[in-house]
């Protein structure tokens, strides 16, 4: 139940392929809780993101071109200082639907 002073966001994120799809959803949520896997973004080479997750192992992921890259740090960064949590992730073949919330 949402209430006035909650806040939703929803991207698409157009990954390479459906195998980078499913990567980055598998990132999304360690644990029913929805807790986010993603701890860190480490840095940006052109449509790959490195990220850094909690578990301290550095991962990338390819998305189609480098304005997928922008527009996934931009809307991740919130995520990661924790000012908005990550509620729902949804995979479409090559997309990634991600919802996020304020906290």
């Amino acid at each position: 139940m949402n209430t006035s002073q909650d806040i939703l966001s929803k991207i698409l994120i157009i990954c390479s392929d459906k195998y980078e799809t499913q990567k980055l959803a598998s990132m999304i949520f360690i644990n029913t809780g929805n807790e986010i896997f993603i701890k860190e973004i480490l840095n940006v080479y052109d449509n790959e993101v490195v990220v850094l997750l909690r578990d301290k192992s550095a991962h990338s992921i390819v998305l189609k071109d480098n304005i997928q890259a922008e527009k996934f740090v931009d809307f991740m960064q919130s995520v990661v200082e924790f000012r908005y949590k990550i509620i729902k992730a949804t995979i479409f073949h090559d997309t990634l639907e991600i919802t996020k919330e304020n906290s």
